[in-house]
């Protein structure tokens, strides 16, 4: 709301920029805007869908929230979990939200309906690039059930890149 009285002037109150937003959600123009915004990139830059990397990142909530949850990093202080995928580019295509203590895995198929919903799916057969938190049996399913395949660094062998010399964006 400090944005909305920011941009309050003589000319337009708050309350009125308040009531345009909320009809403008109503009448879809936030979305159609998001859809326009998305096409108009893919024409001009291009998504690298063939490629996926997905992972998830703690951060801290310290007000708490309905997604909040004991932080394993923070000594039980109050944190979530962001589960994001991004395509070849490291551009953002899909983002969950979760508590900060549950492991990464779990919220693989949220992410990647959260990109079916952005961008209606991903090619068949894309590449999806995954740490070893990820390394089971039933991700593999998961994944091949979608048509995605599976790059997944397996527990117990080294890292493909070495964190000094090169990492995903």
């Amino acid at each position: 709301m400090r944005l909305l009285w920011r941009i309050a002037d003589e000319g337009c109150s708050e309350s009125t920029l308040r009531r345009r937003r909320d009809e403008w959600i109503e009448l879809g123009l936030m979305e159609r805007l998001r859809d326009i915004s998305l096409d108009a990139y893919d024409r001009l830059v291009g998504l690298e869908l063939g490629a996926v990397a997905v992972d998830g990142c703690i951060t801290k909530a310290p007000c708490g929230g309905e997604k909040a949850g004991k932080s394993p990093v923070d000594r039980g202080k109050g944190g979530i979990k962001r589960s994001t995928a991004v395509d070849a580019s490291g551009i953002p295509l899909g983002t969950v939200t979760a508590p900060a203590n549950l492991h990464d895995s779990p919220l693989l198929g949220a992410t990647l309906d959260a990109v079916a919903k952005t961008l209606g799916g991903l090619p068949d057969r894309a590449s999806i690039h995954l740490d070893r938190g990820y390394d089971s049996g039933i991700t593999r399913k998961r994944l091949q059930e979608r048509g995605l395949l599976a790059e997944i660094s397996e527990k117990g062998k080294p890292a493909p890149l070495s964190a000094a010399t090169k990492r995903w964006h």
